[in-house]
C-alpha cells in the first residue's frame, strides 16, 4: 500500500497524536545485547547502537540519556518518497523554539519533542494542519 505524497493531503491530514510516557535516547556498543522487544526504535552507527527507549526501561536498565522526550505520530500514512513534510513541520516547530528529533517508519512519521514543549508542539502541528 503506497503512502501519500502530496504535500497539502498529508499537511491537512497529518492528524498528530501524543502518546503517553516519556522517552529517551540512549546509545550503547553495537556489541552490546539489548532486548530489541524493548526499544521503540534504534539505528546502528559506527559510533554506537541508538535505542529509543521508554525512560522506566532505560531507568530499569541502568541506561545513561540527557534528553527526556514526548512522542508525537503523525497517523497520515506518508509516502517515504514525499517531499516537504519534515520540512514543513520541523521549520513550523523551530520557529516557536521547539526542537524535533524525527524518525520517518513505512506508515507513518514519528516526532520527538522535549517533554515540557509536548503540549505546545501539539497545538503548533494542529495549528499547521488547519491552516493549508
Amino acid at each position: 500500500m503506497a503512502g501519500e505524497t502530496n504535500i497539502s493531503t498529508l499537511l491537512k491530514t497529518m492528524r498528530p497524536i501524543l502518546n503517553e510516557g516519556e522517552y529517551v535516547f540512549c546509545t550503547v556498543d553495537a556489541s552490546q545485547t539489548i532486548d530489541q522487544t524493548k526499544s521503540i526504535g534504534s539505528f546502528k552507527e559506527k559510533d554506537g547502537l541508538t535505542l529509543i527507549l521508554e525512560k522506566r526501561v532505560a531507568d530499569n536498565l541502568n541506561l545513561n540519556y540527557s534528553y527526556i522526550a514526548a512522542w508525537i505520530t503523525l497517523t497520515v500514512h506518508s509516502s517515504l518518497e514525499a517531499v516537504g513534510l519534515t520540512a514543513a513541520f520541523s521549520d513550523t516547530l523551530a520557529k516557536e523554539g521547539i526542537s524535533c528529533n524525527v524518525v520517518v517508519a513505512y506508515y507513518h512519521d514519528h516526532i520527538f519533542v522535549a517533554k515540557e514543549d509536548a503540549d505546545k508542539a501539539m497545538q503548533v502541528l494542529e495549528q499547521l494542519a488547519h491552516t493549508k
